[in-house]
């Protein structure tokens, strides 16, 4: 698997998957995956798009109802502590990745903790929408796999 993302605005193959955050301050929004997570900006604003990986996140006001979804209002997280959906990272090391983020400014809920099948903790963005970072180990097992090294860890 590569670490590079296809192009977002003319993919090869014709499609690119991208995770769209409504955030209510795009600019801080922007700057904390920019600074914490280590992400790249491929643009600024309206909508802010940062390349993460192979993949992309798209960070976009909150707002009314647009031509195309005429019933749609677009909101951030009302409430950080219920789940709607959240950002699902996986790690060759998450310890490396908590330890980076954290020296980032990165806050999280716990350290990593160990479900068997995989390590795992959570971080929030400023709008609150949870982010997970997971490793897996048990679930890789169950396969007849073996972890990746920890030199592929930390963005």
């Amino acid at each position: 698997m590569t670490d590079e993302a296809p192009d977002y605005f003319q993919p090869a193959g014709g499609m690119v998957l991208t995770h769209l955050l409504i955030v209510r301050d795009v600019d801080r929004s922007r700057d904390f995956y920019r600074q914490v997570l280590g992400a790249t900006v491929v643009r600024e604003r309206q909508p802010a798009i940062l390349r993460f990986h192979n993949s992309y996140i798209v960070i976009n006001d909150e707002g009314g109802p647009t031509d195309d979804k005429p019933t749609v209002r677009a909101l951030a997280p009302p409430d950080p502590d219920t789940l709607s959906g959240a950002i699902n990272i996986r790690v060759t090391d998450v310890h490396a990745v908590y330890d980076q983020w954290r020296a980032r400014g990165g806050e999280f809920l716990t350290e990593p903790k160990d479900h068997g099948v995989e390590i795992r903790c959570y971080l929030r963005d400023p709008d609150g929408y949870l982010i997970e970072v997971g490793q897996a180990t048990g679930i890789l097992a169950e396969q007849g796999r073996t972890a990746a090294g920890p030199d592929q860890a930390a963005a």
